[in-house]
């Protein structure tokens, strides 16, 4: 609820009050006033200003419709109501960012707005004093904060009963110093997320956060051994998320953790090792430039592993079966996919879900894909991106020699499979035959000859337009529709439903 709703729910009030003053015959001359902590006076009145009314409402009910506001109408109206003074006072989430705030972005640039801004949020903070706070969120990027407010700001949110602690800073060219002080000898027991990004973190003994859920670090300066104290008897811990932290050389999930469902690690360009020994962890999240060493240990409930980095399909297949017994859905990225998937023994038992994504993979055999799977007796789904934006596999039309006839395994429970960037791909057409071949239980193909993502298509861009495709992999799609039509269109089997996605006849026109 903005200024303008409490603004017709003022004057819908004035009116009744007015029709109940009337009487058949005119209004009365005189009624009795009664005095509200509802009624106010403009804070820089003079003599001739007008009293200002509010309804006389509860001073709970007040409370609860300020709680309501957006935190810049909220911290407008207290400016010029005391009781939405005294209700700001007490008002649970704060948010300070420029938009919140009401800053224009360019504007702030300037040291003189920027200053302005810095001490607007510090008269607010003086105002609030901090008591009932339960989430602060403080977000500039302006360079121009001084480290002495930001600390001050964080030693009056940081109190008993604070449970959403997010911050964001900039300072200049170097990275804010947390005081992370302020969280320990009880401070931050209460504390149940917690999200830093682009500054130190270095605390050196344990922080003891029993009630923390949820942690989020990012572009954060803080070591393996410094996490570690952070983790430090956070039993209740379910979500981790590190990105960018490239201080982090080995990072160990130790088995305290038994509540921890999801663990998310990206672009820590330093980390050489992942150890994970909590046993409940069924999400994994990992990106890198390159693989890392990965120690599953205890983790047997994992479930859902995505993993984007050089060489992560060889390493899948490979690695994974013998650690993972129990993962059902699979998802790897690959860029620079070197070497084919081996074609190993171990199995994936349970898995029913898998996402392959290869990218700069010109030396690819596709069919080496069939050994996921032989490995996956339960698998369901699959779905491959295959776009290269240029394409240096060998054409089945260039070389109609004929397909390779594949050992014939029976995939009894594939029902639907997408592949996207279909080209005219010698083993990509391969591939697709051979899932047609020994697929019975099959519901559902589509073939997808553009990048397969549904926000580059006109029909859901905001400009109406297609996201521009180069010339050669509009051509290719081309010679892709041509490879289906002659060599899968004709073995697709009746009860499968088959869809093929060409590129958009409008957007994607070439001149041959």
């Amino acid at each position: 609820m903005g200024l303008p709703a409490l603004q017709r729910i003022i004057s819908m009030q004035r009116e009744r009050r007015r029709r109940q003053t009337r009487v058949r015959g005119g209004l009365i001359s005189s009624v009795p006033k009664r005095k509200s902590p509802a009624l106010q006076q403009d804070g820089n009145s003079e003599g001739g200003r007008r009293m200002k009314y509010l309804p006389s409402l509860p001073e709970d009910i007040w409370w609860h419709i300020h709680s309501l506001m957006p935190m810049q109408d909220a911290a407008r109206a207290a400016c010029v109501s005391r009781t939405f003074m005294h209700s700001w006072r007490r008002h649970t989430s704060l948010t300070f960012s420029k938009k919140t705030l009401g800053i224009d972005e360019d504007v702030c640039e300037k040291d003189g707005k920027a200053r302005d801004l810095t001490y607007k949020v510090d008269r607010i903070w003086i105002e609030h004093p901090g008591i009932g706070v339960k989430e602060v969120r403080i977000e500039f990027y302006d360079n121009k904060t001084r480290v002495c407010f930001l600390d001050r700001w964080l030693q009056i949110a940081v109190t008993p009963g604070i449970e959403e602690l997010i911050v964001i800073p900039s300072v200049g060219h170097k990275r804010y110093n947390f005081p992370w002080s302020l969280l320990s000898e009880g401070s931050g027991n209460s504390i149940r997320c917690l999200f830093l990004s682009r500054c130190v973190f270095c605390p050196t003994v344990g922080l003891g956060l029993r009630s923390l859920t949820q942690i989020t670090l990012c572009y954060v300066h803080i070591t393996g051994n410094e996490l570690a104290c952070l983790l430090d008897n956070s039993f209740a811990l379910q979500q981790l998320g590190l990105s960018h932290c490239s201080k982090i050389i080995r990072l160990k999930i130790p088995s305290l953790l038994q509540r921890l469902i999801t663990l998310e690690v990206s672009a820590c360009k330093r980390l050489q090792t992942i150890e994970i020994e909590a046993q409940c962890l069924s999400k994994f999240w990992f990106s890198g430039e390159r693989l890392v060493q990965l120690s599953f240990g205890e983790a047997l409930q994992l479930k859902t592993l995505d993993m984007h980095c050089h060489g992560a399909v060889c390493e899948a297949r490979a690695n994974l079966p013998s650690t993972l017994p129990n993962l059902e859905t699979l998802s790897v990225f690959s860029y620079f996919e070197t070497v084919n998937t081996p074609m190993v023994g171990s199995k994936f038992p349970f898995l029913k879900h898998l996402t392959v994504k290869l990218a700069a993979a010109p030396a690819y055999d596709y069919c080496s894909l069939i050994s996921f799977f032989d490995a996956s007796p339960s698998l369901e789904t699959f779905f491959l991106n295959g776009f290269q934006g240029s394409m240096q596999h060998p054409s089945i039309l260039a070389d109609p020699s004929g397909r390779r006839q594949m050992p014939k395994h029976r995939h009894d429970k594939l029902k639907n499979v997408t592949i996207a960037g279909f080209s005219s791909a010698k083993s990509l057409v391969e591939l697709t035959c051979h899932i047609l071949e020994s697929s019975e239980s099959l519901e559902c193909l589509t073939l997808d000859t553009t990048e397969g993502y549904d926000y580059l298509r006109c029909s859901v861009n905001r400009s109406g337009k297609c996201f521009r495709m180069r010339r050669d992999a509009i051509l290719e799609a081309r010679r892709g529709l041509l490879a289906i039509k002659t060599y899968i269109e004709g073995i697709v089997p009746p009860k499968v439903k088959f869809t093929v996605v060409e590129p958009c006849s409008q957007c994607h026109v070439v001149e041959l």
